[in-house]
């Protein structure tokens, strides 16, 4: 017979997880609107702003070979040295928000394993950061706190290094992994090449006919300006679907464990209670059979 002091004591401590996980949930949720809202706002900014980077990228090779271009939209056939930059979570209780995109960047590194290939790791997130050094794997660079709270000025410091590095043809590529927001109940990994200016997407793009024009900028002053903001917009706007996408998945999986656990208290009271009438029937049983052999 199960001892009905343990019972309860199993029905109270799930019922305080319950407590914490209902918590939780309406704590991401709450999280997730203002997250949500800002994510969006951002989002017409970046999109702005990666359609005059395309647009420019379409003027640059409509004009051809010889036009002097910018390091930033020169992609070699055979890159050597390549930086990934990584975005995980700096908490866990999310579902599989992290263990989706580190499955995500193994893969990648996979595919682009080679023995002249030199691949280069950043990270953004304790979850990330934690995995890559338990497997003993070097990080060239890396942050905790800024997938939690992301900043412009922070996010453009961090990859401010790897761009400038890029330019100076230390480095021949530079993706960004991340896990994005879809909706309340979706994510989806996003791998994003960051540089050069992958003009390869922009193949399926009729010929430009926008009232855009470049003017000459031998330097390539204003162009490198502007790669430059756009870079750190994609760090920063990357953060921020990140984080919306973290608490959308954190809410999620809070909700499964908060029905989890009221099935596994009205499981374990009906449990208690057979184990109570078991026990009373057993009293009884003891009482009639006293009774008889005092006859």
């Amino acid at each position: 017979m199960a001892n009905l002091k343990d019972i309860k004591r199993k029905i109270n401590s799930v019922k305080n997880t319950e407590k914490t996980t209902r918590a939780m949930k309406l704590v991401s949720s709450a999280k997730l609107r203002r997250t949500e809202e800002l994510a969006k706002r951002s989002r017409i900014y970046a999109t702005k702003l990666t359609n005059m980077i395309d647009e420019i990228a379409l003027k640059i090779q409509n004009l051809g070979e010889d036009a002097n271009s910018s390091v930033y939209f020169a992609n070699k056939a055979n890159p050597k040295r390549i930086d990934i930059i990584f975005i995980t979570a700096d908490k866990g209780l999310c579902g599989g928000f992290n263990s989706q995109t580190i499955k995500r960047i193994n893969g990648l590194i996979e595919s682009l394993k080679s023995d002249d290939v030199e691949i280069r790791l950043s990270a953004v997130g304790r979850k990330g950061i934690d995995y890559y050094k338990f497997n003993n794997i070097e990080l060239r660079r890396e942050i905790i706190g800024l997938s939690s709270a992301p900043n412009y000025e922070d996010a453009a410091s961090f990859i401010s290094e790897l761009s400038e590095e890029f330019a100076s043809g230390k480095s021949d590529k530079i993706i960004m992994v991340h896990n994005g927001y879809v909706n309340m109940i979706a994510q989806e990994v996003r791998e994003e090449q960051v540089l050069p200016i992958d003009i390869s997407r922009l193949d399926g793009k009729a010929k430009s006919d926008s009232a855009l024009e470049i003017e000459p900028d031998d330097d390539n002053t204003l162009l490198n300006a502007l790669v430059k903001r756009y870079v750190e917009y994609s760090m920063y706007y990357a953060l921020l679907d990140s984080l919306a996408a973290e608490h959308a998945s954190r809410m999620q999986a809070m909700d499964a464990a908060t029905n989890n656990a009221k099935d596994m208290v009205k499981s374990l009271s009906v449990k208690y209670n057979k184990a109570r009438q078991e026990a009373i029937t057993t009293e009884l049983i003891e009482i009639i059979s006293g009774m008889e052999s005092m006859k």
